[in-house]
């Protein structure tokens, strides 16, 4: 039974990570090499993995800080008061001359399947200096978390950091890249999805050899498999969660990073980290029954009504 907790037990999340202007494009089939087609339509949303998960965390009910760069552009400037919309504390988000706001072109075909590239514009500008600007004289932190869409040496820093404070740091390495062996150190949870894990580790995910492999990590580790759920392997256990079966998937853009600021907000919540990663299915099943990023993210009566609902299907 995974309860979660009222807004005033949550710990505070701090967010280190991108944000971007999500142009996206839906259409029966995405393009072959050389090939034009007529999409169905196309719109303009708020993205970028640092500002989604954030605001699926804060959606929960957590109380959530962004820490990073936009550009001084109009762009920018909406990405700050959107963030601030949702009651996510932007001022760690600055704003960089001669820089533009990050875009990310996102393709949708009729299955709800997505085609992603990113231009990373102003979140490059992203570096230890900042994050220790912002997170030097925090000592209220209970989860760091980050992607790898801003530079890695920003999140060690970010992570040194977590760790003299006592918080927990959660690293999603998306879109994946070899990780620092410093950054890799000083995470406490890593979260890839299947495509990911096997870009990073060369395999695909299995249950009994990430049990095998358990004793050899100084990380827990999980790996998100889309509708079938998520398997978590650390040093204590090893485990397979299901995830709720969505009646119609419309876009499933959205669906990583909401598993993600769900399964954060679960940490910072004090839920064991099945519990958590429970809580994180529930929210990304929800996320792929809407079209959009932040937009398709369940609100946190949505996220406890579907948690009510699979309780009572279970014997």
């Amino acid at each position: 039974m995974v309860r979660l907790p009222g807004p005033a037990e949550i710990g505070p999340i701090v967010v280190v990570g991108s944000m971007m202007i999500d142009q996206i494009t839906y259409c029966e089939r995405v393009p072959e090499e050389g090939e034009t087609l007529v999409a169905d339509c196309s719109e303009q949303g708020f993205g970028g993995k640092g500002a989604n998960q954030a605001v699926m965390a804060a959606r929960l009910g957590a109380p959530v800080a962004l820490v990073g760069c936009v550009g001084d552009d109009d762009l920018g400037r909406a990405t700050v008061d959107n963030l601030e919309a949702h009651g996510i504390d932007a001022s760690g988000v600055s704003a960089v001359s001669g820089a533009a706001t990050g875009v990310a072109p996102i393709w949708v075909d009729r299955r709800g399947a997505n085609r992603i590239l990113i231009a990373p514009g102003a979140n490059g500008s992203v570096d230890a200096a900042v994050v220790a600007g912002r997170l030097g004289e925090r000592d209220d932190i209970a989860v760091v978390l980050a992607q790898l869409e801003t530079p890695q040496s920003a999140t060690t820093e970010a992570f040194r950091l977590a760790r003299r404070r006592e918080a927990v740091t959660i690293l999603n390495p998306a879109p994946a890249a070899t990780i620092d062996d410093r950054l890799l150190a000083a995470t406490d949870w890593l979260i890839p999805n299947q495509s990911e894990y096997e870009l990073l580790f060369g395999r695909a995910p299995h249950l009994e050899e990430l049990a095998a492999e358990a004793a050899d990590r100084s990380h827990g580790l999980i790996v998100t498999l889309g509708a079938e759920g998520a398997i978590l392997s650390d040093r204590s256990l090893t485990s397979s969660i299901s995830a709720p079966v969505a009646p119609t998937v419309i876009d499933t853009t959205g669906a990583g990073d909401a598993f993600v600021g769900a399964f954060a907000t679960g940490i910072a919540a004090g839920l064991d980290p099945v519990d958590a990663v429970r809580l994180g299915c529930v929210a990304g099943s929800l996320a792929v029954r809407a079209a959009g990023t932040q937009r398709s993210f369940p609100s946190r009566r949505d996220v406890e009504d579907e948690l009510d609902l699979n309780e009572r299907k279970e014997p």
